[in-house]
């Protein structure tokens, strides 16, 4: 593993208090050894570049006063890296969706209140903030808010995404329709389409349209006085109506000159399926042209090049339970309908992020063997070449205007996001005076590999504690008769399943439990990306077969250490890592305990009621759920299990939580004894989805398990979180 270092610089001090009135604890000796510490660090997402390459945003999230959720504002980053970071923008609703115009202007969102009219109820709306300084004002302001902004390269174009009630004719009538509702205190839907949810989102009333933002063609009132610092009225224009919910996946961008917006467009089909059709939309008529479409094809839309002649597209054909999941990159030429492959022969998913500024090629990023590098794709030849060549991940890739440098964000497992430099000449990295410092981890990263049955190539990243370390009760780690330490193992298995542990987590932090005093292994086994088409193809439509062989092969080789401890291990996962973690524990009792979180317990129920049924419909026939399905096996289940499901998730519905907390205490080698007592235990979270997004909950769910692996791998009593009022 190569080196990774900070440069020297001064920086704003992070890690404020989540609550002054909290009583004073000693400081922690790092802040993943204290969870309130830990969830008050700030955290960086998103990032923009003016035209002219002279202003870099990026949004802060941080912790409020109550410690109860996190409010995002923007800051400006020196792209030179010769000035501290600055705060552009401070409220209690906080800002983001950062997008600046061509003549430089910064456009945002916010709910806080319009300061020119306070006794309106606040919601999102769309904020400018001049290029040339003075206060934020508000520019578009409608009942149903704004979700996202679109802009420009090159000239003076604005788009906003915005839910409207489908039956409304104008911005006025939808205002009454939502004023309407609210009033009568309504919140039935009526569906007449396929799906209804997603992810965490019931799926209407409204639906998305894509707005231009334009001066008023109203004239002003007779006799109204102006002021110089008043802006232009504005107004948006509907350019997608009648479009039913095929914007609800969000995906759209803009020609540089403003002239055409292109989408990808759900279009429903017959027996509840649905696929993504690409779609130009003319800016000046809303006419809309649909590019792309065929059977069994999804298409995405990537960016535009600078000249506005073609466009990056990702392609990706609809899998089935013979053929796996794969993602190609295309270009589109807009004038001649050419299209065409790129990098064909490269085994990689790429990411389009930005072209060069002339067009000769494409920079993206794309997930490779534990890291996310970026990469350069010649846009003539698809010859691809890596540009960075250190071990983080990359995202939020943007190019400064004289194609020698881009910034973007920067993460790896020994360090959260950072905005960084980089030079697409010789690929140096160069860490830019950011809104925060690196938080201190408390241990060190290292690598595992082993070779499968077929001899297919394993790795893993291995979380450590320094050689001799105490968890918070104050216990060393074992040590063995030669007085070498030995760290308890967790095995973390990640989601997707196309995915990869390759970049910082903020809610699968392994150094919260290095912390503790575990060593954790994040292995990225059969389905992961990063390792070609063919490592995700074997184990596809066989997810008891190879990626569980594959679990227990890079753990078998994680243990052959002599500071690990093969007695005492515990195996944690969440989403399909939760489905795993089921499968491992109706296949073997090699550990001592097994947390899993969002899971898929019961393969045949689940298939009918998460979110899209119609892709998990087209993913595995009957006989692979039946062969597949962990709770086939929960009859051979001897070890304690930790279930933890939320309420409100729609991925993977409580349903299968419920059923595998009944099947453990009813059926399992650990069921309820005569007095109902069990070893088993289920953290329920009413109010959150698939993911533990609240602080305070992340803080819970972090204690509990933390309590529940200590009792059953170090054999210790750790007190449950106070919060829990037992």
């Amino acid at each position: 593993m190569s080196a990774q270092t900070a440069e020297t610089q001064t920086e704003i001090p992070s890690h404020p208090s989540a609550d002054a009135a909290t009583e004073q604890k000693p400081a922690p000796a790092t802040p993943f050894h204290d969870l309130d510490h830990y969830v008050s660090i700030p955290r960086l997402s998103g990032l923009a570049l003016s035209p002219d390459g002279t202003r870099l945003v990026t949004a802060v999230a941080t912790l409020n006063g109550k410690g109860t959720e996190y409010r995002s504002a923007l800051w400006e980053v020196d792209p030179a890296g010769e000035r501290p970071a600055r705060r552009i923008t401070r409220s209690a609703k906080g800002e983001a969706g950062a997008a600046f115009s061509a003549s430089g202007d910064l456009f945002f969102t916010s709910a806080r209140p319009d300061p020119e009219k306070p006794d309106d109820e606040p919601v999102n709306a769309l904020w400018l903030l001049p290029r040339d300084g003075g206060e934020a004002r508000v520019v578009v302001s409608r009942a149903g808010g704004v979700a996202k902004v679109l802009s420009a390269r090159a000239a003076d174009a604005t788009f906003v995404q915005a839910p409207v009630l489908p039956g409304s004719s104008d911005e006025a009538n939808d205002e009454e329709r939502r004023k309407a509702r609210k009033d009568a205190k309504v919140a039935a839907i009526l569906h007449s389409a396929y799906p209804v949810r997603f992810w965490d989102s019931d799926l209407g009333p409204d639906e998305a349209r894509l707005f231009a933002v334009e001066r008023s063609a109203k004239e002003a009132e007779p006799g109204k006085p102006g002021t110089v610092d008043e802006g232009p009225d504005l107004e948006l224009r509907n350019l997608t109506p009648g479009i039913g919910n095929g914007l609800m996946f969000g995906e759209a961008t803009v020609s540089p000159d403003g002239s055409t917006l292109y989408a990808g467009l759900v279009r429903p089909l017959a027996k509840a399926d649905l696929r993504m059709e690409l779609v130009a939309v003319d800016v000046a008529t809303g006419t809309r042209r649909t590019l792309l479409s065929k059977d069994g094809i999804d298409f995405f839309p990537g960016p535009v090049s600078p000249d506005g002649t073609r466009l990056a597209v990702v392609v990706e054909p609809q899998t089935t339970p013979t053929q796996s999941y794969t993602s190609e990159l295309h270009l589109l030429d807009l004038e001649s309908g050419e299209f065409r492959r790129l990098a064909g022969d490269w085994d990689r998913f790429a990411h389009p992020a930005e072209w060069l500024p002339d067009g000769s090629a494409l920079l993206v990023t794309a997930d490779d063997a534990g890291r996310s590098p970026v990469f350069r794709i010649d846009a003539a030849s698809g010859a691809v070449t890596r540009v960075t060549l250190d071990d983080a991940a990359y995202t939020d890739v943007v190019v400064a205007p004289d194609g020698a440098s881009a910034y973007a964000l920067r993460s790896s497992y020994l360090f959260p996001a950072e905005v960084v430099r980089i030079d697409l000449v010789t690929g140096d990295v160069t860490r830019l005076q950011n809104p925060v410092e690196r938080p201190e981890i408390p241990g060190r990263l290292e690598e595992v590999t082993a070779t499968a049955a077929d001899g297919s190539p394993l790795r893993a990243w291995l979380a450590l504690p320094p050689s001799s370390v105490s968890t918070d009760a104050g216990h060393e780690a074992a040590a063995d008769t030669a007085g070498q330490a030995k760290h308890p193992l967790l095995l973390w298995i990640h989601g997707g399943p196309i995915g990869s542990w390759n970049a910082w987590t903020w809610r699968w932090n392994p150094w919260l439990m290095v912390a503790q005093g575990y060593a954790v292994l994040l292995p990225d086994p059969a389905l992961s990306t990063g390792y070609g088409q063919d490592f995700i193809q074997r184990g596809w439509g066989r997810w008891g077969a190879e990626p569980f062989t594959d679990l227990m092969t890079i753990t078998d080789a994680a243990l052959e250490r002599p500071d690990l401890d093969a007695e005492r291990t515990a195996a944690m996962g969440g989403s399909f890592g939760g489905y795993m973690a089921n499968w491992v524990a109706g296949h073997t009792d090699r550990f001592r305990s097994i947390v899993t979180h969002a899971s898929l317990w019961a393969l045949d129920g689940f298939g009918k009621t998460t979110d899209l049924a119609q892709f998990w419909a087209k993913e595995m026939d009957d006989a692979m759920t039946e062969a597949h399905s962990p709770h086939r096996a929960v009859g051979e289940i001897r070890t304690p299990m930790l279930v933890i499901h939320g309420d409100k998730d729609y991925r993977v519905p409580i349903g299968d939580g419920l059923r595998l907390w009944y099947e453990l205490l009813s059926e399992s080698q650990l069921a309820t004894d005569a007095e109902g007592r069990t070893p088993h235990r289920f953290l329920y979270f009413p109010d959150e989805n698939h993911w533990i997004l609240k602080p305070q909950h992340a803080k819970v769910w972090y204690g509990v398990v933390n309590a529940f692996l200590a009792e059953h791998v170090l054999g210790e009593s750790r007190e449950l979180p106070k919060e829990l009022g037992l």
